[in-house]
């Protein structure tokens, strides 16, 4: 979301300035894509025992053909394996190969750089799996300062920046079971594991792709913009998508991200913890047929952001209707955009990793903010402890240069003096959640859930069949707003408006407020419990590693 911006911004200083799809998709995804996708493509089985399978390092005492991933990748044709034994891989291709103005732009960087469709990409262990950003020879996933490697220097002699793992403009790619660390930002960049199909173009230029069994993190904060920025992350890519099994932390923008999509995101994200993080979650201009369920967000500055932005990842708006005009089949409406069965609890970390940009701006102690977003449905979730707001709606002012062709009126946006172009979330429904302690700041308006609508005359945002024994802020909302669809008026929700401004350090606080405030940024260690794939050896063609399915 917030850090795509930045990035871009990054990306205009540094260049003018100075120079598949498959069977292992839930059947909720077969449902939610059935109907709600617009994309044409038709689907493959990934679960074939096709294909060769290439070898990277050794596992249980036999030695693969590449002791590199880079190898095996520019080796492989569409349609192969490739297998990574337990080890610490500090993937250079980035450094070895630095990246032209076009390609930078792009965001066509990595360590590892995937440029072929149709590869399945699978370590043995996840946690014992490690593409590394840091020098080769460090320690794995080193924290010391010397060992960071920020990547080759641009046209202005600074360093660029890294990514890990990007397959770029590749269909059908899957990245399993396996770690990723340390791969920084400098100008731009800092993405672990990602998914591009062209950044900054406004097409979707990927379709199709898959993650499951993956660890995102970084174990270092330096000075500003030399730290991780996201964990895992897709944009201008469309579906069918799904991540599953998920894990990342210690991001300065987000966790993980989905942006740029349009209306054929096409993605269920399953079992995923974000913790730890600026935003767990955030995607920029990302809706049609997005669910995501059965997922945890917690200690994170603000768990869980999807917004609208008229420069960024475009274009704009955020919209989850269903592409086509269909009907949903989890919410029978024509929202495909789903948040369902997610425990959001505890988002109250000022010390969170951060950078400058929009991200710096999500509320401390909120568990979900939909900023300037549309048609997006919230359901049968749990928000606990999140000490301002357990969901806010609100709108998101960009003042930012409007992406090509782009202008705020066209973008469903309302030009308002002082804050720019005002998108306001429109047409969401808050549907069945429990929250539980949300709040307890104590500060006017904190509450269960809240709205702010600056502009009016859009369609009404509605509440419904919450238990919320903290209130909401305006009080009444399910009561007034118990349906969605009806033209809504303004409505900055009394003092609900200035607390907002004050928690995002985007104006001063009125007089007795209190939110918590940075005091040192915390790096925390992985989980220990973090879950392997049960059988890296299922489905994949017979090799010296694997046979019948199983590992030798």
């Amino acid at each position: 979301m917030h850090g795509s911006l930045l990035r871009e911004k990054h990306l205009s200083s540094l260049w003018n300035g100075s120079v598949i799809r498959g069977l292992v998709l839930l059947v909720l995804v077969g449902a939610i894509l059935t109907a709600c996708s617009t994309s044409n493509s038709s689907t493959t089985t990934s679960q074939q025992a096709t294909g060769h399978v290439l070898l990277v390092g050794t596992f249980n005492g036999v030695k693969g053909q590449y002791s590199t991933i880079q190898a095996a990748v520019d080796a492989a044709k569409p349609g192969d394996w490739i297998l990574i034994a337990p080890g610490d891989y500090h993937e250079v291709n980035d450094l070895n190969h630095p990246p032209s103005q076009a390609q930078y732009n792009l965001g066509a960087v990595g360590g590892v750089l995937i440029t072929t469709p149709n590869l399945h990409i699978r370590g043995m262990n996840r946690n014992s799996v490690v593409i590394d950003g840091t020098k080769p020879g460090s320690p794995m996933c080193s924290a010391s300062p010397n060992d960071q490697q920020l990547g080759p220097n641009g046209p202005n002699g600074k360093p660029l920046g890294r990514n890990g793992i990007v397959a770029f403009q590749a269909n059908d790619v899957w990245i399993e079971n396996l770690t990723v660390c340390n791969y920084l930002a400098s100008q731009g960049m800092g993405n672990e594991i990602w998914w591009d199909g062209g950044t900054g173009t406004g097409k979707i230029g990927l379709t199709g792709y898959w993650g499951s069994y993956l660890t995102a993190t970084s174990t270092y904060y330096g000075p500003v913009n030399e730290d991780a920025t996201y964990g895992i992350f897709s944009n201008s890519a469309s579906g069918p998508a799904s991540w599953n099994q998920i894990y990342a932390s210690n991001f300065n923008d987000s966790g993980m991200y989905v942006g740029a999509c349009q209306q054929v995101c096409g993605i269920t994200i399953s079992n995923a913890w974000m913790e730890y993080n600026a935003l767990g979650y955030s995607g920029t201009n990302a809706g049609g047929a997005i669910v995501i369920q059965n997922s945890q967000f917690d200690n994170n500055q603000d768990g869980f952001d999807t917004n609208t932005q008229i420069g960024g990842d475009p274009p704009p708006p955020q919209n989850g209707d269903c592409p086509g005009g269909k009907i949903s089949p989890i919410t029978h409406t024509k929202s495909c955009w789903v948040f369902m069965h997610n425990n959001v609890h505890d988002n109250n970390n000022p010390n969170a990793p951060e950078a400058p940009g929009y991200a710096s701006a999500g509320p401390t102690g909120t568990g979900m903010t939909i900023s300037g977003g549309r048609n997006d449905t919230v359901m049968n979730n749990t928000f606990q402890n999140n000490g301002a707001w357990g969901v806010l709606f609100v709108p998101f002012p960009d003042g930012d240069k409007p992406f090509k062709g782009v202008t705020c009126q066209n973008s469903g946006g309302t030009e308002v003096k002082g804050f720019g172009c005002v998108y306001d979330p429109e047409g969401n429904a808050l549907l069945n959640n429990t929250f539980i302690h949300n709040g307890f700041f104590g500060n006017p308006s904190n509450s269960d859930f809240g709205q702010i609508v600056l502009t009016g005359g859009k369609p009404q945002n509605c509440f419904a069949n919450n238990t919320a024994p903290d209130g909401s802020a305006p009080s009444n909302l399910e009561q007034v707003q118990a349906k969605c669809g009806p033209i809504m008026g303004s409505n900055t929700g009394g003092p609900l408006f200035a607390q907002v401004l004050c928690d995002t350090r985007i104006l001063g606080c009125p007089s007795g407020s209190s939110y918590p405030q940075a005091t040192q940024v915390v790096m925390h260690p992985l989980p220990t419990n973090l879950p392997t794939m049960p059988n890296p050896c299922k489905d994949v063609p017979n090799n010296a590693w694997c046979t019948n399915g199983k590992p030798v």
